[in-house]
């Protein structure tokens, strides 16, 4: 595989916090450490989902309404017939704040980030019935640049996924070369890589696929007749920087919807 690093990626060093681990045991750290990526089944109960999704859904329905009264139903990457993305939803709920806080949350941060660290980003996605196309394989890290490059991405199952809806699906070992660079495509940025390694992530409801966002990854076709949903929870150390231009960065600190998960090792409720 003939892969450029993004120009921004100089020197990167992957490394994660030094147990003793609170919520994770140590074979699953090494795990991540070594694919990028970790299963937590059954996090959440279903009735917590229920309630979740119950608060995105008319959020979402808001997203839809606004791509079909624009030409071609569509803008960026969403697709009001195929594919849509819900950002900022813990700007608009106190549930879903609270949730972006929870203690599964918090741990893995302690666990896999350090002592201080705030949510980044937060989005609902939802691909709808009989989407033929799949999500291109990417790394969060892709889209918007941030320094430290490694921040986490919890991909929360909202219903059961597998790869008749649009798993996710995930490139192991690949994290540790930090940022490639993307190229933009209808569909989204891409890197063109070889996937015959790639693993597919079935959850069922409820459970969490944790990857880095150095951690290349696609979600396949839905060509099911049912919505798949998930909510992407992102998590960033405090002092992080986004990149804005070539040579701009901004910090990554808006406390309206990039708030403190865990301060000084302590969970933010």
């Amino acid at each position: 595989m003939n892969l450029e690093k993004h120009p921004d990626n100089k020197d990167f060093i992957w490394s994660i916090p030094k147990g003793p681990y609170k919520y994770l045991k140590d074979h699953e750290v090494k795990h991540f450490n070594e694919k990028g990526y970790l299963l937590v089944k059954d996090a959440f109960d279903s009735s917590l989902m229920d309630k979740i999704t119950s608060i995105i859904d008319p959020f979402e329905l808001k997203v839809t309404d606004a791509l079909t009264r624009l030409d071609g139903e569509k803008f960026f990457i969403s697709r009001a017939k195929e594919i849509t993305f819900s950002p900022h939803l813990v700007t608009l709920s106190e549930e879903l704040k609270k949730f972006s806080r929870h203690n599964i949350f918090s741990s893995l941060c302690l666990d896999l980030i350090g002592n201080n660290v705030r949510l980044y980003w937060d989005q609902a996605v939802y691909k709808k019935p009989d989407t033929k196309d799949e999500f291109p394989w990417h790394q969060d890290n892709g889209y918007t640049y941030i320094k430290p490059q490694a921040y986490l991405t919890c991909w929360v199952a909202l219903t059961d996924t597998d790869e008749s809806n649009g798993c996710p699906w995930v490139v192991p070992g690949m994290h540790t070369m930090g940022t490639l660079n993307h190229k933009v495509t209808d569909l989204g940025y891409e890197i063109p890589l070889d996937s015959s390694d790639a693993v597919p992530l079935e959850l069922s409801s409820g459970s969490i696929a944790i990857f880095s966002s150095l951690t290349p990854h696609k979600t396949g076709p839905n060509v099911t007749d049912t919505v798949r949903k998930c909510y992407i929870l992102q998590y960033a150390p405090d002092g992080a920087e986004r990149r804005i231009s070539n040579s701009l960065y901004e910090k990554v600190n808006d406390e309206n919807r990039q708030f403190f998960v865990v301060e000084k090792g302590k969970f933010i409720n």
